[in-house]
């Protein structure tokens, strides 16, 4: 039966080693597959976090193009040098990347003009005065040119081209239609590298006047006011807002062609051009692989700490599995050596009675001293059944707690040498000696007490060799406590059994326990110490003897 239970515990044991190297396995797959995904996924987003970059960074430029110059349109034409330098300082202020601003003051008249401007049909724009604004425009300079005097070609060809845009637009215009504002939008407006140019929109009802001024020459020879800003930008003023500083150690703004001369394997690099006016540009992105990694690890960790929890919980859950298969073991054997212990411990006085009554029954008659030896034996026999029995029933009943503990005064000295000497006529051999210091009263319960001697001192007769069968008792009050040691000189304690002799069935493995033993006798000790409010220890030394001290609280 216990080797078919052995049999049984070494299979599961097998199974939770192998669960826990399986998982364990699984576990490092997966630290690996999760480390994988993380580098993948960041450098994914090297790539595609590039974009989110680039939009927050062109945030004020989209902000400029799509809502300030709008603005202009406001003053319908009527724009002078005071208001657009206003306006101007603004644009300088909040936008840094605006460099210079040009104010070209025009209008568009149903006759010809000869110099600066343009004739389209009978239409004409032409150019009264231009202004300069810009941080690092000399006050004596913000005005440029003046309706007499001859203006600077480049200026005048950026006039022309986008007159001439929104001039075509107007004459192709369907004035059946209303046109949209893209439309309107996109002729007025002429972008170039680093530069922007603007016409103010005017009214449907002035854009078909236009129209007819184009084809035909007018009676009242109209005369509109219009207004054109040029806006000089610099890239490298564009701020940079790096949405994922972990990610990219560094961005910045260079020209398209731009090709770093080092292109080393320990560095990863990325780009995407700008766009617009600034399409000659582009962000350029660059991080060292010991920087990405340290991004990778930041990502990488979280996942790792969860399957870390996961894992721990498995074998949390194994440990669990195989510490209850162990207890289970551990109890089985116990109950095992239990039963068996027992039932020899019941089976040996029995059988001696058994013996000793069919001798008395068989014998035709009895002397006087055979009677007086089966008397004995059977008297004797009859103790020790009553003995085991009574140890288990207190024993039991002290764990449930439904015995009371009795108060009575005893006098320590006649308590000691009245159990020595129930000994010494048990046990002839014993020898017994003892002292008694600070104290010779105190008050306790003398039943529980002499259960307690009468264990020690068995378990010290039982395991001292023939020829050192003797214990020493001492009994003092310390501080309030009543101190008993029990110092003999038996075979000893294996240190490494120390911490296991009070548990209930338990045994040590030695010679003199081969002929049974139940395992209750210290742990009947210990049960009886805590129920006095007291506490029991061992100090133990192989081949040379042990010791055994009870401290109780004194009561006087």
């Amino acid at each position: 039966m216990v080797s078919e239970k052995d049999s049984g515990y070494r299979k599961n044991f097998s199974l939770i080693v192998t669960f826990i190297v399986l998982i364990s396995v699984l576990f490092v797959l997966s630290l690996f597959l999760a480390f994988n995904f993380s580098k993948k996924n960041i450098e994914n987003d090297f790539v595609s976090a590039k974009a989110n970059v680039l939009e927050e960074s062109m945030k004020p430029y989209n902000d400029f193009f799509l809502n300030k110059l709008p603005e202009i349109s406001y003053y319908n034409g009527y724009l002078d040098s005071a208001r657009a330098s206003n306006f101007a300082d603004s644009l300088l202020l909040e936008y840094p990347f605006v460099r210079n601003v040009l104010f070209y003051d025009t209008q568009v008249k149903n006759i010809k003009i000869e110099d600066n401007g343009i004739n389209y049909g009978d239409c004409s724009i032409g150019v009264k005065s231009i202004y300069q604004y810009g941080k690092s425009v000399p006050k004596d300079s913000i005005r440029l040119y003046s309706e007499n005097e001859v203006i600077n070609p480049v200026d005048m060809a950026n006039f022309r081209a986008l007159s001439l845009k929104f001039i075509t637009f107007v004459e192709r215009m369907d004035t059946t239609k209303v046109p949209s504002q893209e439309a309107l939008f996109s002729n007025f407006t002429n972008i170039r590298s680093n530069k922007i140019d603007y016409f103010n929109i005017p009214s449907v009802e002035i854009l078909k006047a236009y129209k007819r001024m184009v084809a035909n020459k007018l009676e009242t020879d109209p005369v509109y006011q219009q207004d054109m800003l040029s806006f000089e930008l610099d890239p490298a003023k564009i701020r940079i807002r790096n949405t994922r500083p972990l990610l990219y150690q560094r961005v910045q703004v260079v020209p398209i062609t731009y090709d770093p001369l080092d292109t080393s394997s320990d560095y990863i690099t990325g780009e995407i051009t700008l766009g617009g006016p600034f399409s000659d540009y582009k962000l350029y992105f660059i991080s060292s692989r010991s920087f990405v990694k340290k991004e990778i690890f930041s990502y990488f960790l979280p996942i790792a700490a969860l399957l870390l929890l996961f894992y721990g919980v498995l074998v949390l859950v194994a440990f669990l599995i195989y510490r209850n298969l162990n207890v289970n073991h551990k109890m089985f054997k116990l109950q095992y050596d239990f039963v068996t212990n027992l039932t020899h411990e019941f089976k040996t006085p029995v059988s001696v009675i058994k013996i000793a009554g069919n001798n008395i029954k068989s014998a035709a008659s009895l002397s006087p001293q055979e009677q007086r030896l089966y008397g004995k034996i059977l008297d004797e026999e009859a103790d020790k059944l009553n003995g085991l029995m009574n140890k288990l029933l207190a024993f039991t009943q002290i764990e449930n707690k439904s015995i009371t503990l009795n108060r009575d005064e005893i006098n320590i000295t006649d308590f000691i040498e009245s159990t020595l000497e129930a000994h010494q006529l048990k046990h002839p051999d014993f020898k017994l000696s003892y002292e008694v210091g600070g104290f010779s009263t105190f008050i306790t319960d003398p039943v529980l007490l002499g259960s307690l001697f009468d264990n020690l001192l068995e378990n010290a007769y039982k395991y001292s060799p023939a020829n050192k069968q003797r214990v020493h008792i001492t009994a003092r009050l310390i501080k309030d406590k009543v101190v008993f040691r029990f110092k003999d000189h038996g075979i000893g304690i294996p240190s490494s059994e120390i911490n296991n002799i009070f548990k209930k069935f338990y045994r040590i493995q030695n010679r003199y326990n081969q002929n049974g033993s139940v395992g209750l006798g210290l742990a009947f000790c210990k049960e009886l110490v805590n129920f006095m409010h007291g506490e029991i220890t061992v100090k133990s030394v192989v081949d040379r003897g042990t010791e055994f001290k009870i401290v109780l609280p004194y009561i006087s």
